[in-house]
């Protein structure tokens, strides 16, 4: 985005709208911009500019926040107004803008079919589902307690389904045995208290066992220079006390400390045993390019972590984090084809002959390598 901000073709959002339109084809971003003619902001707000659906979703919502009234309103009247044609394709498309995927779900919350679309969608903000998890449907709600990622993640959500008169007992009990296990302590809610006595006896009401650190102490621990993205490496001793402190963490206050922490947090919980906590590191919001670069080239790492990053668009633009998927055993190898179709000569000529990658990528490359450069070798003759 700082590229962006520096891109005088770009116009600055509507004050209030966390992004700007960056998103949009070129010649289509006046129709959001605050200093463009009203008119033109209009068509956009009533749909009328040719937009994919997702980009149309991303319009509407920063019409939302226009100076104009009249565009604003317009702009939400269109938006809880949209067809399945568009929103069937937006609402699943993990590329949109989280906030614009928060908005839709509080939009939409009541319409079943697109709520589902929507807590499905990994993007959707955690917040947005929490708000919904007190009053959707019972389907939605069996959807939503099967991302254990997001139940640790934000303990609303938990909140939220146990104060749901539609969810099932069951799906209650379920949800908070695995919140339980997990180490999420919610003192305050009488399901999560009666969870703790199923598992741990009746003494656990009294006294509910010592979670371990939690990431708050921890952040804390590690102090606002350690915590900064460009600080220094840690030294020795400090680096062994932050590896013990997770050690003793539970799997709830690892997936925080994940999301929350700075680099030398997730570099430790990165290799965590729990797939879940990996999962949340990857999908840190503070997670560098270069830490996604690394993951994607190691093969040690867990097999969720390559699924998230070679199913990110955005990631997958990067030639270095391509070529790293394509040279990693543990990636699918039909995930793996798709990539070489788009490498350079030179990048298939070295895979072609590089002997530490799989067998059947090396035999592909050299293929592909030969039918491209067949034409060349053709004409020069």
């Amino acid at each position: 985005m700082s590229t962006a901000a520096a891109d005088p073709s770009i116009p600055a959002p509507p004050p209030g709208c966390p992004f700007n339109a960056e998103f949009l084809p070129p010649n289509l971003r006046k129709h959001v911009d605050p200093n463009a003619p009203v008119p033109l902001r209009m068509m956009a707000a009533k749909s009328l500019v040719p937009l994919n659906p997702s980009d149309m979703l991303g319009a509407l919502y920063m019409l939302t926040f226009d100076p104009d009234a009249n565009v604003r309103e317009t702009a939400a009247k269109t938006s809880a107004a949209l067809p399945e044609r568009i929103l069937g394709s937006a609402l699943r498309d993990e590329g949109v803008q989280p906030p614009v995927l928060g908005y839709f779900l509080g939009l939409l919350k009541d319409k079943e079919a697109y709520a589902e679309m929507l807590v499905l969608n990994s993007e959707t903000p955690d917040d947005a589902v929490a708000s919904v998890a007190s009053s959707c449907s019972p389907k939605v709600a069996e959807i939503i307690s099967q991302n254990q990622l997001r139940l640790l993640r934000n303990e609303g959500i938990i909140r939220g389904l146990c104060a749901n008169p539609g969810a099932p007992v069951s799906l209650v009990d379920s949800v908070c045995d695995f919140a339980v296990r997990s180490g999420l302590v919610l003192a305050d809610v009488p399901a999560m208290q009666a969870a703790r006595v199923r598992i741990y006896g009746p003494q656990a009401a009294a006294a509910p066992p010592d979670p371990g650190p939690t990431a708050e102490e921890v952040l804390q621990e590690l102090g606002t220079e350690a915590q900064a993205e460009d600080a220094a490496p840690m030294e020795e001793g400090k680096r062994m006390t932050l590896a013990q402190r997770i050690m003793k963490m539970s799997i709830a206050e690892k997936i925080k400390l994940g999301t929350l922490g700075n680099k030398e947090a997730r570099s430790a919980l990165i290799r965590d045993t729990n797939k879940l906590v990996c999962v949340a590191v990857i999908r840190s919001p503070r997670i560098t390019d270069g830490e996604v670069l690394a993951c994607a080239a190691n093969r040690a790492i867990n097999d969720d972590v390559l699924r998230v990053i070679y199913n990110n668009r955005e990631w997958t633009k990067m030639q270095k984090v391509k070529l790293a998927l394509v040279k990693n055993p543990k990636v699918p190898l039909t995930v793996t084809m798709k990539f070489l179709n788009t490498l350079r000569d030179a990048e298939l000529k070295d895979l072609a002959r590089d002997k530490n990658v799989p067998a059947a990528v090396q035999s592909f490359a050299k293929k592909l390598h030969e039918k491209k450069t067949a034409p060349k070798k053709e004409a020069g003759k």
